[in-house]
């Protein structure tokens, strides 16, 4: 009886454990289904991001698909920060590590701004570089 009762909170423990690995699967079946119609695109457990052409779509994942998506044109993007902490952050000066890690937009036409959360700083600062490349290309082709 006793050797039971050591062992129900590890069976219970598993269950649970497996039921949370369905959901993440589905999370990513989900996200690989919403992907396709992206030139670029990235997921983690704070956010999903899309990348085609000049507009980008974000928004939250669940095991139905995305939810909350916005989407915005780089056209419209005045600037590109990467904050760790709420601070801008140094592309060629990385953090270890931080607890908040964003892509913050800001518009031309407006104060409002977009942040896309992040899971790790090296990634966020890869798609920061991309999308500033992009930016300038946007930028140099619309001068000419």
């Amino acid at each position: 009886m006793e050797r039971g009762l050591l062992w129900l909170p590890l069976l219970v423990m598993f269950f649970w454990l497996a039921w949370q690995g369905s959901k993440e699967y589905q999370k990513v079946e989900a996200y690989r289904a919403w992907a396709e119609q992206f030139e670029r695109a990235k997921y983690d457990i704070y956010a999903v991001l899309g990348q085609k052409g000049n507009n980008l779509t974000w928004g939250k994942p669940t095991p139905k698909g995305p939810i909350k998506l916005e989407t915005f044109s780089l056209l419209d993007v005045k600037q590109i920060y990467l904050l760790v902490d709420d601070k801008k952050v140094d592309l060629e000066n990385l953090p270890e590590k931080g607890r908040s890690i964003e892509l913050e937009f800001l518009f031309s036409e407006s104060t409002d701004s977009v942040r896309v959360p992040f899971t790790e700083i090296p990634l966020a600062a890869e798609w920061d570089k991309f999308l500033q490349r992009v930016l300038e290309s946007l930028r140099s082709q619309a001068n000419q």
